[in-house]
């Protein structure tokens, strides 16, 4: 059944049900992000891959609207036809909020899944519905009654992390949250979101690709909790540790039922951005409901130094892989074909019919995958590898098909944005590699970028600071030549959990809550990128540990330690275009990479490894 298709029935549903308006979200019950195949039902009502975005459906028009990281991807796989993009943020773009209130008749219906809209945007459904005297309809999955071979819920076996891997049980956590739970004035917490379930409990699992986590809801209470998902997928020994903690494991769906028989006298903590709507409308009236941030959600973010000791051995084994693929990629480079210098333009990239012959897009990331694999430890990849060719650069969250898998010819530029999962931790890493001689114009981008990484990563501040205050310190550089990136510089990244992990970020704009204060043994990314449609884009990216620095009669000062230890490209670097201050600090990192990384190596790749971190 092709959008078209998919549209109509969807309309024949609204009308059958007397919906004006559809809104699609892309998450799942839980808010997650990344999210199973189940859960993609704004993908299969609009043909847009990406994992971020909503679609919204009137009886004669159909949008999707996404934020910069996906504009140039929505455009190609859109319809415009079909469905319009509405490009978030840009000047003169309705918000969702704006088209609702234009497009809803009066006493109209707005219809939504519930469970997979979070009561922030469920109360805003509802408010925009009353001024028009209508009304929201929010028990009603429209596409789940269309979509007739919807993939089955995940039945992945959970698995669970010791102390040597969490640096704290289980009791340990749930005293603390209890405790918060008590200055609250709340007797039971009700968590949704999947990662804090799964750092409470020191469980994973599989329900979810790239995303470690298990499908679940729990309701903790002061003295036990019950854990609400699939219990066949849990072995008997961490049932058996769950039943020490006084936690007992009931059916996934029947959180719902449980929500409603809450006793009236009750008080419930909950946060609102991590719950969805229809959990949070099945509490009684009478209950008391403390709207609150999820406590979990600072805990986890926090590493202990247990933590913080194996993230760095993560870093290590995916540093060594990473330089292995580096290595590995220079020297193919040298049989590749010729592209030019002049850029490919829209110049259309060849699929050999052969492909065992050449190296593509989707090659270059198996091999990257075989080099992590054979690190010890090594579980999965953290999230969907992008691998992106010359102009598929600039498309920000790009992903290879077999339809544009491109073949990699020299003179131009591979951008790998990838990560693992290891029992010690998680990685996120982006470089961008020359093939050959590349423009001069990619050189400039290029040395651009690593400027900003580079000074954002030796920053030193006064404790106090959030990534708002320090995102500009990466932006200075893009600014000053006009130019900007239209994505955050940097995002938290959990253990063994979410590779993208709230609520720490670099943003100069701040979002619906501001960014918390940077506290010591926080992890948080550093990815300024430039993008240049039809042509290159180049991102680079390392993960950064908060650090405590100096104190004295000023404050406590704070500076960032690097995890990741990968070169950056000297084939594409122009150090005439770099102060003295910004090459120190490159031969200083790189410095530290041969350091930690010949170890690992052989001797060919040791000697390569010298010659791409020499002093500039």
């Amino acid at each position: 059944m092709d959008i078209a298709k998919r549209l109509a029935a969807l309309r024949c549903e609204m009308r059958r049900t007397q919906t004006d308006i559809c809104i699609v979200p892309s998450s799942d019950f839980h808010q997650s992000e990344y999210v199973g195949g189940y859960f993609k039902a704004r993908e299969f009502i609009t043909g847009f891959t990406g994992s971020a975005g909503t679609a919204v459906v009137t009886k004669d028009r159909a949008g999707l609207w996404t934020d910069g990281r996906y504009f140039i991807q929505a455009e190609q796989e859109l319809d415009p036809g079909m469905v319009t993009l509405f490009r978030s943020g840009q000047p003169g773009v309705d918000t969702i909020r704006e088209f609702l209130k234009k497009e809803l008749p009066q006493g109209g219906v707005i219809g939504f899944d519930g469970r997979t809209v979070g009561v922030n945007e469920g109360k805003l459904y509802a408010g925009i519905a009353e001024e028009r005297d209508g009304k929201i309809e929010y028990r009603r999955d429209l596409i789940g009654k269309i979509w007739k071979d919807r993939p089955c819920l995940p039945d992945g076996k959970v698995f669970s992390l010791g102390t040597e891997y969490t640096g704290e049980s289980v009791s340990s956590k749930l005293e603390r949250v209890r405790a918060r739970m008590r200055e609250e004035g709340a007797g039971i917490h009700l968590l949704s979101s999947l990662d804090d379930i799964a750092w409470l409990l020191n469980i994973r699992g599989n329900d979810i690709a790239y995303c470690p986590l298990v499908l679940s809801y729990l309701l903790l209470y002061e003295d036990h909790g019950v854990l609400f998902a699939d219990s066949v997928k849990f072995p008997g020994e961490i049932i058996q540790g769950l039943a020490r903690e006084k936690i007992c494991i009931e059916p996934y769906d029947s959180i719902y039922r449980a929500v409603s028989s809450l006793r009236p006298d009750s008080r419930v903590l909950l946060d609102p951005a991590r719950v969805n709507y229809t959990l949070y409308q099945s509490i009684p009236e009478p209950v008391e409901v403390i709207e609150k941030e999820n406590p979990v959600l600072m805990m986890k973010c926090v590493k202990n130094d247990t933590e913080i000791e194996n993230i760095k051995k993560a870093h290590i084994k995916d540093g060594v892989a990473h330089t292995k693929f580096m290595y590995w990629l220079k020297k193919a480079a040298a049989s590749l074909p010729e592209a030019g210098l002049e850029g490919t333009g829209n110049r259309q990239i060849p699929h050999p019919d052969n492909k065992s012959s050449v190296v593509t897009e989707i090659s270059a990331a198996e091999k990257l995958e075989e080099f992590r694999s054979e690190q010890d430890g090594y579980i999965s990849a953290s999230f969907a590898p992008i691998s992106a060719f010359a102009e598929h650069g600039a498309i920000v969250h790009y992903s290879a098909s077999e339809e544009s898998d491109a073949e990699l010819f020299t003179g131009r530029m591979l951008l790998t944005d990838t990560g693992g999962h290891y029992w010690e931790g998680t990685t996120d890493i982006t470089r961008t590699v020359a093939l050959g001689e590349i423009s001069q114009r990619e050189k400039e981008d290029f040395t651009l970028t690593a400027r900003a990484m580079l000074r954002l990563m030796n920053t030193v501040f006064l404790h106090g600071c959030s990534g708002s205050n320090l995102d500009c310190i990466a932006r200075e550089v893009f600014w000053k030549e006009r130019v900007n990136f239209d994505h955050g510089t940097g995002h938290g990244v959990g253990y063994l959990l979410s590779v993208h992990e709230p609520p720490i970020n670099f943003r100069w704009k701040e979002g619906a809550s501001p960014a918390p204060v940077l506290e010591k043994n926080m992890i948080i990314t550093d990815e300024p990128g430039i993008y240049i449609e039809d042509s290159h884009g180049i991102r680079l990216e390392n993960e950064l540990l908060v650090c405590m620095d100096e104190a004295n009669g000023y404050g406590q000062f704070m500076h960032f330690e690097p995890l990741t230890f990968v070169p950056l490209d000297l084939d594409a670097v122009l150090p005439e275009r770099m102060s003295e201050e910004e090459r120190d600090m490159l031969n200083s990192y790189h410095r530290t990479v041969c350091e930690k990384i010949s170890p690992y190596l052989n001797e060919e790749e040791r000697m390569w490894l010298a010659e791409y971190t020499r002093p500039v």
